[in-house]
């Protein structure tokens, strides 16, 4: 069975706290979703605002392959929809499809719109047939049909007969308020479908109880062919129904086409959440970072043996990778995976010993790969250190007028040659890594290209105050890969200096790497 893939991003996904896009990344975000494969991409509302006005004259531009849908409203209470401006401004959009929501609940019939039942599946019929009149495909979204059916079975399905009998595409049933469980939208829509069974019938979900995802799944089992939702699963309140989590569910568990291939899902989610300045979720099913990482010794030894043992899927199908986490969990199967196969078992067995002495000092492994690569050449006799310390110092000094100097001295040695360099800086360690690329980066060019991308520090004990252990997660970028590094100490600079020594160590090896293939 195919299943129709409906996304609302740039509309319902925008309702949410924090959420901005310029018309630009709009359009991008409709390439994004065009380049995966998704047939239909709602835009909102070309009326209600200039900026809305240049997203639809930009994507009548775009040459999309999927059909952009304009969304509006039933007519309003007493007015022709012939008069409605809203619903003409729908008719007369280049939109091959225009999506109208309508009113199911008699909560909303008589506190919001303020009208009898009558009148409300008049203003459905009518506004449906309208757009229908004037050459438009219409997919009907019945708003709050859940808690509707809830209060009224037999209303709710009434209102969806309305906008089909008048000729709508798509009935779509709606759990506007997030507020029903996975076997309530099964019954109601099982319902639906005998009663209205010629329906081409749609589910649109929001995630308020945390069933969204479920829900939509729910709806699909039981016939609904058209699954609406948004990236990431962005959307008021707790969002809306995550289309990054429903597609490969559908596709690769339920046996239903969607997209033509899910391998730039990842890709699509991760771009997404950087163009609204989010950081994509490293724990989201399928797309996460840490969707197919894995920690416990037993764990790696089962994947090493068959990645079914602990993967529900090939991470490759959805754009993403597997990742071996190293912690004092890790067996040496753990350890011999992150070193790529080469190490034989009595090293693997050091080196396990040696994270599990380490962590109990409080370093971790598992976001510090530079340093963990660098520790196991230390194991293997592998290790060249880039320079010999002699010794640093930072100095701080706050003025008078409020200014705060700070100045820091590397002395080193590169082979038999002594470096002596200071530099200033906007704190101590950007003051030491001034310095130290100034004393060796003449010898080692590469480093130019190694940016420190994040800087992030812990106090493991905290109840030892100011003399508490300090942890430092760098991040670092050489423009083609990432590492992270991590120093533990008392005292912040030193463990910032170690974590600072071994990104550039990591960023170095890698490089040598690199030019060796």
């Amino acid at each position: 069975m195919d299943v129709v893939v409906y996304d609302t991003t740039l509309r319902d996904g925008m309702q949410g706290e924090g959420m901005s896009l310029s018309v630009e990344e709009k359009v991008r975000v409709a390439r994004i979703l065009d380049e995966l494969g998704v047939p239909m991409i709602e835009a909102g509302f070309p009326t209600s605002n200039p900026k809305e006005l240049e997203l639809f004259e930009r994507l009548r531009e775009a040459g999309l392959n999927a059909d952009v849908c304009a969304f509006g409203m039933t007519r309003r209470r007493g007015v022709s929809a012939e008069e409605d401006v809203a619903l003409r401004v729908l008719a007369e959009s280049w939109t091959p499809v225009s999506t109208i929501v309508g009113k199911t609940w008699s909560l909303h019939l008589e506190k919001v719109v303020k009208v009898g039942r009558d009148e409300n599946l008049a203003m459905i019929a009518e506004s449906v047939a309208f757009l229908v009149a004037s050459g438009k495909r219409v997919i009907y979204d019945a708003e709050h049909f859940f808690d509707g059916y809830r209060d009224d079975p037999a209303y709710a399905i009434e209102c969806l007969q309305a906008a089909l009998d008048a000729g709508a595409e798509n009935l779509t049933m709606c759990d506007t308020n997030g507020a029903s469980l996975p076997h309530e939208i099964a019954s109601a829509v099982h319902v639906v479908r005998r009663a209205l069974p010629h329906a081409a019938l749609g589910i649109h979900t929001h995630n308020d109880a945390e069933c969204a995802v479920a829900n939509s799944l729910a709806g699909i089992a039981e016939g609904a062919t058209l699954v609406q939702g948004t990236m990431n699963g962005y959307g008021e309140r707790c969002g809306n129904a995550n289309l990054i989590s429903i597609i490969p569910n559908l596709q690769l568990k339920m046996g239903m086409r969607c997209l033509p291939s899910l391998e730039g899902l990842t890709e699509a989610s991760h771009l997404v959440a950087e163009m609204l300045n989010l950081s994509p979720d490293a724990n989201q099913a399928y797309v996460g970072k840490n969707a197919f990482a894995h920690k416990g010794g037993m764990h790696v030894a089962g994947v090493n043996a068959d990645p079914l043992t602990f993967e529900h899927i090939d991470p490759s199908v959805v754009g993403n990778a597997r990742e071996v986490l190293v912690s004092e969990l890790s067996g040496k199967g753990t350890v011999i995976a992150h070193a790529g196969g080469d190490l034989d078992d009595a090293t693997a067995a050091r080196v396990v010993e040696k994270v599990k002495e380490l962590e109990h000092r409080g370093f971790q492994f598992e976001a510090a790969d530079g340093s963990f690569e660098l520790l196991i050449r230390r194991e293997t006799g592998e290790y060249q250190p880039l320079f010999k310390l002699e010794s640093w110092r930072v100095i701080a000094e706050k003025r008078a007028d409020g200014r705060v100097e700070t100045e820091a001295t590397v002395k080193l040695w590169v082979g038999s040659q002594r470096f002596v360099r200071t530099a200033e800086g906007n704190g101590p360690v950007h003051a030491l890594d001034r310095a130290l690329r100034a004393a060796i980066g003449e010898r080692l060019p590469h480093l130019r290209d190694i940016k420190l991308v994040n800087y992030k520090v812990r106090i493991l004990d905290e109840w030892k105050a100011t003399g508490a252990t300090t942890r430092v997660l760098l991040d670092a970028s050489d423009g083609t890969s990432s590492w992270g590094a991590i120093g533990v100490h008392e005292n912040v600079i030193e463990a910032s200096w170690d974590a600072l020594v071994d990104s550039l160590e990591a960023g170095m090896l890698r490089s040598q790497a690199s030019v060796i293939k």
